[in-house]
């Protein structure tokens, strides 16, 4: 299976695909948001920094974010495809990108974007929850990715949470400065010829199996 890197505005829909390639393919799952909210949650001057940041709706620059993805890259294990939610999101990022990749000597790569309009991923937002352990999303406006019991995981069988990020006016200054800030790497990966553009209200089924249909290897 081919790595896949999601470019997605948030609540495109990315977080509760990469659940599924993980369960049912063996991906690796490196969610940055998730990377980032363990190190809020550890208290560090770092992390109360980033909760500052985040909790705005802005993004953190570049420097933090190539540093630590450039950490992770170089742990993953060799020949297990990964997911990578959240990275890139400038175009000096996903040029960074290019040369951890080639550097590790990883080739086998596809991008896909997710679209959606600001009015269905907000629908969905309000919605969403996540399990603070396992980091599994659900959506109590959706019968499809309701938990099986009301406000518990259906794995972990502890309580969800909602985001603290998740909300009306933060999300929208979170979707449109993500739209400003991906529109050149979108024109950078289609000129490369790896961007592969999924709608993202096709339904799940219908974008998994378009996700896997490209990343089957020939």
């Amino acid at each position: 299976m081919r790595n896949i890197i999601f470019i997605a505005p948030p609540a495109a829909g990315k977080g509760t695909i990469s659940d599924v390639l993980v369960k049912n393919y063996n991906y690796e799952h490196i969610s940055t948001g998730d990377l980032l909210r363990e190190e809020i949650k550890s208290g560090s001057d770092l992390g109360k920094e980033l909760d500052k940041i985040i909790s705005q709706g802005k993004l953190v620059n570049d420097e933090f974010m190539i540093n630590l993805m450039e950490n992770k890259i170089n742990s993953l294990e060799s020949n297990k495809p990964f997911i990578l939610d959240g990275f890139p999101r400038t175009l000096e990022q996903a040029k960074k990108l290019d040369e951890m990749l080639v550097t590790n000597k990883i080739t086998n790569n596809i991008v896909v974007y997710l679209s959606i309009s600001l009015e269905e991923a907000l629908k969905r937002v309000m919605g969403r929850v996540i399990c603070p352990k396992c980091k599994r999303s659900y959506n109590i406006n959706n019968e499809g990715l309701k938990p099986k019991v009301d406000n518990l995981c259906d794995d972990c069988k502890i309580e969800l949470e909602h985001r603290s990020d998740d909300n009306a006016e933060t999300f929208k200054t979170r979707f449109q400065s993500y739209q400003e800030n991906t529109s050149p790497i979108i024109n950078y990966y289609e000129d490369k010829g790896l961007l592969i553009t999924i709608d993202a209200m096709s339904g799940l089924d219908n974008m998994t199996i378009s996700i896997l249909n490209e990343a089957k290897n020939d």
